[in-house]
């Protein structure tokens, strides 16, 4: 622990490891005040859209994979499909909100290739809302529709029937044989970007 008179005790939330303030003072001075944030948890995807604010920050758009269910989805909450989902319903809601362009705030999760929270921006550019990622980064498309979850069910219910029923009951209990998701998530995708074109609100 510091000592010394010159020792400042670190903000609270920097204390607890939520908040990077060296992060969050350099997107701020970079001049854009909307900003995507993106956090994952062990049950549920979130995506908001905030803008920075003097008094304290605004939520614009606030979406969790929660939402999901409302469109049809039967798959998982915390997966890379339904984060890719939950950045579409976010930018979705965006465009229609006039929002055309934020940075991405990942918090203080892992840049990692291929990892959930850049499935989440992939949606929100995929809706129309420009996000500086790059390509490298975004998971393949066929790992975001759930090719491997897919061929995964395929080979356990064919070589363990049991383990297939354990690792997919959820699933199964939803009224979705996850062998099918890919074809899922593409009918889902659609119900999403048919908000674009109608007055709907999420």
């Amino acid at each position: 622990m510091g000592r010394g008179p010159t020792y400042k005790v670190p903000f609270r939330r920097r204390r607890e490891g939520k908040t990077d303030y060296y992060k969050r003072y350099r997107m701020v001075k970079s001049g854009r005040s909307l900003r995507a944030v993106v956090r994952k948890t062990n049950t549920q995807v979130i995506v908001q859209i905030v803008r920075f604010s003097v008094s304290g920050d605004v939520t614009v758009v606030g979406v969790s994979s929660k939402s999901l269910r409302r469109y049809g989805w039967l798959g998982d909450l915390n997966n890379t499909p339904a984060a890719y989902l939950t950045g579409l319903l976010a930018g979705v809601l965006a465009i229609k909100k006039n929002v055309r362009e934020v940075i991405p705030d990942i918090g203080l999760h892992k840049a990692s290739k291929g990892a959930r929270v850049f499935a989440a921006m992939k949606g929100l550019l995929d809706a129309g809302v420009q996000i500086p990622v790059s390509e490298e980064v975004i998971p393949p498309q066929e790992r975001i529709e759930g090719q491997h979850i897919a061929e995964y069910a395929r080979r356990l219910s064919s070589e363990n029937e049991d383990l297939f029923r354990r690792c997919f009951g959820e699933y199964l209990k939803r009224g979705l044989d996850p062998a099918n998701l890919p074809q899922h998530f593409r009918e889902v995708r659609e119900r999403i970007l048919g908000l674009l074109s109608s007055g709907e609100e999420a």
